[in-house]
């Protein structure tokens, strides 16, 4: 078992506090520790802790390879402009204090340009599926690797995507205790930034052909195997956070009992 920070809204953030935060993590796991960072498609945070929202190409930019240069140079020299500088710093715990430095990867939701900056810093990708189908993802996931071979990098880096779902004993089942939850938080989110209401109908196309990974663990365990075929990724993560607590930890046991299963014998039938 692995513990994943994902995502943290690098933007908004201190590269230093995000390393000494993960860094102590993996201390403490054993090196099991993994971080994916991202720009941030809600902007709330930015004033929230003083960033300039119009430079918010800039601060991602700038904070990503002050990361990326923490995670990979001891001590640490940086010069600095939206972000601090740095001589020859060294932060503790070091990163490989258990033995392994944790994966570093960067979020997409919909920017061509993180994923050419993944690739040129040779990080891996987290597509977040969160809404639509997840084969719209597919020209993300070639520009990557596209990229990595302009830049020179080994196809070696890891693809992975994250989606909602939830998994019961039944495609019924799953879908009542998912969708109350469901409903309630986006027509919440969604009154403050002027989107639709949530209606069944448009859950059920969801379920259907979208993002949501909702159902037996048969139905999810098939639609995970066709998206990671068709985006060519090694890693599908299920994001388990509505329903009740019952229906989260039964879906957690059924997810790993018999979905991943299904899921990694799909996959390697496929190759």
């Amino acid at each position: 078992m692995r513990g994943r920070a994902a995502v943290i809204v690098l933007s908004s953030d201190g590269p230093v506090r995000v390393y000494e935060r993960i860094s102590t993590l993996n201390a403490l796991s054993g090196g099991r520790a993994e971080l994916t960072v991202g720009r941030g498609s809600f902007t709330e945070s930015f004033p929230l802790f003083g960033c300039d929202l119009s430079k918010y190409e800039g601060l991602f930019e700038e904070k990503l390879a002050m990361l990326v240069r923490l995670w990979r140079e001891r001590p640490a020299t940086w010069d600095g402009d939206l972000a601090q500088s740095l001589r020859e710093q060294e932060l503790y715990p070091p990163l490989d204090a258990a033995g392994s430095v944790p994966p570093l990867a960067v979020a997409v939701g919909g920017s061509p340009q993180s994923v050419v900056r993944a690739a040129y810093d040779d990080l891996d990708l987290r597509l977040a599926v969160i809404g639509g189908a997840p084969e719209r993802f597919v020209p993300f996931a070639d520009l990557y690797r596209r990229a990595q071979d302009e830049f020179g990098h080994a196809q070696d880096s890891s693809i992975a995507f994250h989606s909602p779902g939830l998994v019961a004993d039944t495609d019924e089942e799953a879908a009542e205790a998912f969708y109350p939850q469901y409903a309630a938080n986006n027509n919440r989110v969604g009154a403050e930034r002027g989107w639709p209401r949530t209606t069944r109908a448009r859950f059920n196309d969801e379920v259907a052909h979208g993002a949501l990974f909702v159902g037996s663990p048969e139905t999810v365990a098939r639609k995970a195997a066709d998206a990671m075929l068709a985006l060519g990724a090694d890693t599908f993560d299920l994001k388990i956070g509505l329903g009740s607590q019952e229906a989260q930890l039964r879906s957690i046991e059924l997810l790993g009992i018999r979905a991943a299963p299904m899921v990694r014998e799909m996959v390697d039938d496929a190759a």
